[in-house]
């Protein structure tokens, strides 16, 4: 949600081995690999720490999670002295779990998947072809504003007809949004007193369906 980089796990172990450390004297520290690499689940199996819930799969599961929209996962030992400032100096520490898709694709795969809206903008004919030519949504092309949400929501982006042609973030509330709506961004500021964004979804928060 905060579009962060990376995520980093301390727990007390120093990462996620190929198999139980504390039965299996032979278990090796997985240093790397692939958030989405369905064999690290097997390997972290099912059981608890004394300290954290769920044991070590529901931090693979958080990594594969926070991969999902385009971060990185560090799963290290908090037990090691200065472990934060010593991972962030570049010493290999625990088991880094990197995710295989940049964060403006993952955060736009993350919208096409989106199942709930929490409203629906209308558009014109002439922000339709906008946003197919790739451009950002302006509140002069929306018509109508539906729903209830706030900054931030993801909302449906529909045309005259009610057909969806896409979902994204929006830059402004609902009542902002049908105070704008019909107006150029140049008068934003004008309407409502301050101006956040000029674009009432930016196409990076854009995903056509």
């Amino acid at each position: 949600l905060v579009e962060a980089d990376a995520l980093v796990i301390l727990t007390d172990q120093d990462g996620l081995y190929n198999a139980d450390p504390r039965s299996n004297p032979s278990a090796k520290l997985v240093f790397e690999g692939r958030a989405d690499d369905r064999s690290f689940e097997a390997m972290a199996g099912g059981a608890a720490s004394s300290i954290s819930t769920g044991g070590m799969v529901t931090k693979i599961r958080a990594a594969q999670r926070a991969a999902k929209s385009g971060a990185h996962t560090l799963i290290a030992n908090g037990r090691v002295e200065q472990a934060l400032r010593r991972v962030l100096q570049g010493e290999p520490l625990g088991t880094f779990l990197y995710a295989s898709s940049t964060p403006l694709l993952a955060r736009k795969q993350w919208l096409a998947d989106h199942l709930q809206f929490a409203g629906t903008l209308v558009l014109d004919d002439g922000a339709v072809s906008a946003m197919r030519s790739g451009k950002s949504l302006l509140p002069i092309g929306v018509t109508k504003v539906l729903g209830d949400f706030e900054r931030g929501a993801v909302v449906c982006c529909a045309d005259l007809r009610g057909v969806e042609l896409a979902r994204g973030l929006v830059n402004y509330s609902a009542s902002e949004a049908r105070r704008i709506m019909r107006h150029g961004s140049n008068e934003i500021e004008s309407l409502l007193g301050y101006v956040s964004d000029d674009e009432l979804i930016h196409r990076d928060n854009l995903v056509l369906i």
